[in-house]
């Protein structure tokens, strides 16, 4: 009589594991095919800018979304280098991840010095696009894996092209066209080098600082990308 009760036992068990496989099957394939979508398709809205839209209801400010989706062709040259000069100066080597910059992240944070990230513009644009903002390890799990289906699914030039059209320029403020009307009211393809830099020089902190209102540390940041800029030399996405 005792031999029936053991296997039923492990019934529960193995049907728990046939569930959990069946689940990873799915995100795994519903993944794939989101990623293979969304490198023709432009994303219509992303996670963030829901979290944000629904930040500025409870504060009573509106749900506020401007974005203005443009392609790559017209955005201006110099803020594609001024992004690459300011986030990410090894964009067009990597495989989605720069272990230098990581390593140097960490040994910096854990030595108490001021807080820096190791995020490639392949990761922001994969945590952008897919996941909720924070800093637990599951999150930064799942933006490795999203990474690598981007770097694997898309070129450098469709990373880019959405990494410009919804990253967060301020508040409600998403993707460098709506950026440049706002605050320079101008079109992201008529950016000069120097409105540029001022842009990518925010996207650490967009909600803290704003081109309208440089501050003294802004201006040097704008300055330092603008140098990096100048010493790129030829950029080749293709």
């Amino acid at each position: 009589m005792a031999r029936p009760a053991s296997v039923s036992n492990r019934r529960p068990s193995s049907s728990w594991r046939r569930w959990l496989r069946r689940l990873v099957l799915g995100f795994a394939v519903l993944s794939v095919l989101t990623t293979i979508l969304l490198r023709f398709v432009p994303p219509p809205v992303t996670p963030l800018m829901v979290i944000r839209g629904l930040e500025g209801m409870a504060a009573g400010k509106g749900f506020v979304i401007r974005k203005n989706w443009q392609p790559l062709n017209r955005i201006s040259p110099a803020m594609v280098r001024a992004v690459i000069a300011a986030e990410d100066q090894k964009f067009v080597h990597h495989f989605g991840f720069d272990v230098d910059s990581i390593s140097k992240a960490y040994v910096n944070n854990r030595d108490g010095g001021r807080r820096k990230g190791g995020s490639t513009i392949t990761q922001q644009t994969a945590k952008n696009i897919f996941l909720w903002p924070g800093g637990s390890y599951l999150r930064k799990g799942i933006e490795a894996y999203f990474t690598l289906l981007l770097e694997l699914f898309w070129n450098k030039e469709r990373i880019i092209e959405v990494y410009l059209n919804i990253a967060e320029l301020g508040p409600g403020v998403y993707g460098v066209e709506s950026a440049a009307r706002i605050y320079y009211h101008t079109s992201a393809r008529r950016l000069t080098a120097r409105q540029a830099a001022m842009l990518a020089a925010i996207l650490p902190a967009p909600r803290q600082w704003s081109p309208a209102r440089p501050t003294g540390y802004l201006v040097h940041r704008q300055r330092w990308i603008l140098q990096q800029m100048r010493n790129l030399g030829p950029l080749s996405l293709n």
